[in-house]
């Protein structure tokens, strides 16, 4: 998934621990063996290379998280979409360095891209292209499923004191460490790694950033980032970070990719139709290496039973 996973765990029994930490090891890379978009023999490289041709039945976990990133598409108006594996390496994403497409490259290249063109058949658990040329990449949602299926295997096994982390971009704090009411989580300074822009305190629940800081390149002076939108084509532009809180992490790690490309009010409207999620906007400023912090909330925003979001400036 292009990034490292990490478990912090408290317990009684330190090689229990570690087991069952090896265990959740285990369930990250066979998930990242299965969604791999870099990996021939991927699930999702099957799909990718048979479904434009005939129908692909879909192993029923990863047909159920197709299933959440279209819905979640139409939910945001195609703000988000699986579907922009083209564009990523149109603009030279893929291969690790990044150039400009022209403009009659990029009209080509949105041919194929579009959750649209992805049809699912729940009964038959099958998936179809009706385009060749469609691809899928699950990138800003399977790492935040796998760390739900993480804290999933540490709850089985008793554990009730973790934090799962991908990276650093996608976050959940189950329980707390003994003697505090929640784990403490940096949220870094844009315009510097080694800066915490603030520190929030999380427990039972999760969080996701997005960012231009992530994966970028520069031209001149410009900066390009990684998050396309998918209806034009280009990187987002106005935006320096975002960071989504939700119950769960697959909900969350999409979420935060999709407010992104919603922008700030667009977004606004996006949490007014949609209860308990919590957001943070950082957003350029007139002044240079300076930001603008805004904090959006559901109007109907009710945190479950022994859940904590907690900003600390």
């Amino acid at each position: 998934m292009g990034t490292v996973y990490t478990v912090a765990a408290y317990g009684r029994d330190a090689e229990f621990l570690a087991e069952t930490v090896n265990e959740v090891f285990e369930e990250v890379d066979r998930l990242d063996a299965q969604m791999s978009n870099y990996k021939p023999a991927s699930e999702l490289s099957h799909i990718n290379r048979e479904a434009a041709r005939e129908d692909v039945v879909v192993e029923p976990q990863l047909f159920g998280l197709i299933q959440l990133c279209l819905h979640l598409s139409e939910d945001t108006g195609g703000a988000f979409d699986i579907t922009v594996g083209p564009l990523m390496k149109a603009w030279g994403f893929f291969r690790g360095q990044g150039r400009v497409p022209s403009p009659q490259e990029i009209r080509d290249v949105l041919k194929d891209v579009g959750y649209g063109h992805v049809h699912l058949d729940a009964e038959r658990r099958t998936i179809h292209f009706d385009e060749p040329g469609i691809e899928l990449d699950l990138g800003a949602k399977a790492k935040g499923y796998a760390v739900d299926r993480a804290v999933e295997i540490l709850k089985e096994n008793g554990i009730s004191s973790a934090l799962v982390s991908s990276g650093t971009s996608s976050i959940y704090a189950l329980g707390a460490p003994p003697g505090e009411k929640g784990w403490k989580i940096s949220l870094r300074d844009p315009f510097d790694q080694n800066k915490a822009a603030e520190t929030v305190v999380l427990k039972n629940f999760s969080l996701s950033t997005s960012g231009n800081y992530e994966r970028f390149f520069k031209v001149g002076e410009k900066i390009y980032s990684h998050i396309m939108d998918p209806h034009t084509g280009m990187p987002v532009e106005g935006v320096i970070s975002t960071c989504a809180f939700t119950e769960r992490t697959t909900d969350s790690d999409g979420l935060s990719t999709a407010l992104y490309v919603l922008g700030l009010e667009a977004s606004r409207k996006y949490l007014a139709r949609h209860p308990n999620i919590a957001a943070i906007f950082y957003l350029p400023s007139s002044a240079e290496k300076t930001l603008r912090r805004v904090s959006l909330q559901s109007a109907s925003y009710q945190l479950p039973p022994g859940a904590l979001v907690e900003i600390e400036k």
